[in-house]
């Protein structure tokens, strides 16, 4: 099936036709689909290829990754890792993120990714939901863990860290790798934990057919090739980084391309495209808006493909790149609980605002409210038959997961479909927003302001920004005998601070009575609706204040 869409990567209609799910009961990807490649003669070709920000870099073939990931995983056995053990991995873009990942599969471990942004309570909450067993980070990130070290068997990353195992005892270990018993591909491989509305963050349980196998319409949409170098910017931790940045591009036989910069900067970045040759480039809508500020056509490139995710990008940003460098931006769409669904293949007319056509693999259906099919609605999957790139389900504090029910999996996104099949993303049917391409749950966040000792009541919706596209705002109603004041609002700034992870950060605060319903429910719409008819304002509230107002936080 791989083969077949390769073939067929400028014919969409007979790709749509043609392809089929693999039906495998037996499966393990490191063992059977990236070992064979190392032993090939594909095996000395650059599987990953990580360039930091002084130009130093390390490389290493599809060979080497294969016997290091062996050694690795020879050495988490050692450490007494047993098949079906969660390990929270919370590394960055360094090779040993690659090499655990692929030894962790070999294990039959479950792999929980963990961006390395998250505070010492927010690890908390997934090492306790998630029943964590083994923790995977670098020495610099340690203390994160520090009231875990008699839960969890600790590997860390560089320096040596007290009561931690060092993650390189293993490259003394044997490169051969014998596993103890076989992997199903219904077997539990990836746990994430995912925005909710309304509750804490949700977990999503992949196995190891959904997302090795099922990120084969993530190559589709990609248009990736073998011996492409692909770059994409995602963070570990994130499921978009599993889609791009591991594998889609090994399904294809491609080079996995790293550029790890500690801060973003744009011509930086515009020349290691240049510089390393690079054929093919993701990256979220804001990174992409900050590379048409540059003059584009100083930087000669080599790319075939240009694709983004995230929400729509705007027809400037689309003519900018084209104009540039005579290649089109195509948008894809998915989920962390699904790989590519949507997307605008290689070859195919491009609609500016469309995020595509669905994808090899899946039947996607518009439900309205009532759930019958319509022409706008919620973005959905027919179940009947079910798809692989979709997850086993969510997983419950009951150490179970939850399996999928009914004839749909209903995505929560609002879709509108045109006669020829192109669907427009509207928005999302619950609060749910990105901010810099992150999602952003005000549940969690209003969650963290109520802690505030000022704060009796909060709503938090985005609000519209040239750059992030939105930044999550909170509407305040304080406690009786208190006043608004800059003061107040620093402090409240402080503690989120202390509280959230960056990317969740609050950064506008506004003081205000909460428009409720005759229940006593927040309308959360009404104010969501508001700071996005002011798209474009610069004005401001009286009694709003943003947080690059305040010196004091820099």
């Amino acid at each position: 099936m791989r083969d077949f869409l390769l073939a067929h990567r400028n014919d969409y209609e007979s790709a749509i036709a043609g392809f089929r799910w693999p039906a495998v009961e037996k499966f393990n990807w490191a063992l059977d689909w990236f070992d064979p490649i190392g032993r090939s003669e594909k095996a000395n070709q650059k599987a990953l290829w990580v360039v930091r920000e002084d130009d130093t870099e390390t490389v290493l073939s599809f060979r080497e990754l294969s016997e290091r990931s062996s050694q690795i995983a020879n050495h988490f056995q050692n450490l007494g890792m047993n098949r079906g053990e969660r390990i929270l991995l919370m590394l960055g873009n360094v090779p040993q993120l690659w090499e655990s990942t692929l030894a962790a599969m070999k294990v039959g471990a479950v792999i929980v990714p963990t961006t390395t942004l998250l505070t010492s309570g927010e690890i908390a909450d997934r090492i306790g939901r998630g029943g964590i067993r083994y923790v995977i980070s670098s020495a610099e990130n340690a203390y994160k863990f520090v009231d875990f070290t008699k839960r969890c068997t600790c590997i860390s990353v560089g320096e040596a860290v007290k009561q931690w195992h060092k993650y390189e005892d293993g490259y003394s270990c044997s490169s051969h790798f014998e596993p103890r018993g076989e992997t199903k591909g219904s077997d539990p491989l990836q746990l994430y934990f995912t925005s909710g509305t309304t509750t804490k963050p949700k977990l999503v349980m992949h196995s190891h057919m959904s997302y090795p196998v099922g990120h084969l319409s993530t190559m589709y949409w990609l248009g990736l090739q073998p011996g492409d170098i692909h770059l994409n910017l995602s963070s570990p931790g994130w499921a978009k980084h599993a889609w791009s940045s591991f594998f889609a591009p090994w399904n294809a036989d491609a080079t996995i391309f790293v550029f790890n910069q500690v801060r973003f900067n744009p011509s930086r970045l515009l020349d290691v495209l240049s510089r390393y040759k690079i054929t093919s480039f993701c990256a979220p809508p804001t990174v992409w808006r900050t590379l048409i500020k540059e003059d584009l056509a100083n930087w000669s490139v080599q790319l075939r493909e240009a694709a983004s995710a995230g929400e729509p990008l705007n027809p400037e940003v689309i003519d900018r790149v084209r104009t540039a460098w005579n290649i089109t931006i195509r948008d894809g769409y998915g989920q962390t609980e699904t790989t590519a669904l949507v997307g605008n293949p290689p070859g195919q007319l491009l609609k500016v605002g469309s995020m595509g056509r669905p994808l090899p693999g899946f039947e996607i259906v518009l439900l309205d409210s009532e759930g019958h099919e319509a022409a706008e609605g919620e973005v959905s999957l027919r179940l009947e038959p079910r798809p692989v790139g979709l997850m086993s389900g969510y997983y419950s504090e009951e150490d179970n997961v939850v399996p999928l029910e009914g004839r749909f999996y209903r995505t929560g996104d609002i879709a509108v479909r045109t006669t020829d099949g192109y669907l427009t993303f509207i928005g999302r049917a619950d609060d749910v927003f990105k901010s810099s391409d992150y999602r952003i749950s005000p549940f969690e966040l209003e969650s963290a302001l109520v802690q505030h000792p000022d704060v009796m009541e909060c709503a938090v919706v985005p609000a519209p920004d040239d750059i992030r596209l939105s930044v999550p705002k909170a509407f305040v109603t304080l406690r009786p005998n208190i006043q608004p004041s800059r003061e107040i609002a620093l402090s409240i700034f402080r503690h989120i601070r202390a509280t959230l992870a960056p990317f969740k950060r609050i950064r506008r605060i506004e003081f205000a009575e909460l428009p409720k319903t005759v229940s006593g429910k927040i309308r959360r719409g009404e104010l969501r609706q508001s700071e996005m008819s002011k798209s474009g304002v610069t004005s401001k509230a009286a009694l709003e204040f943003r947080e690059d107002e305040f010196p004091e936080l820099r």
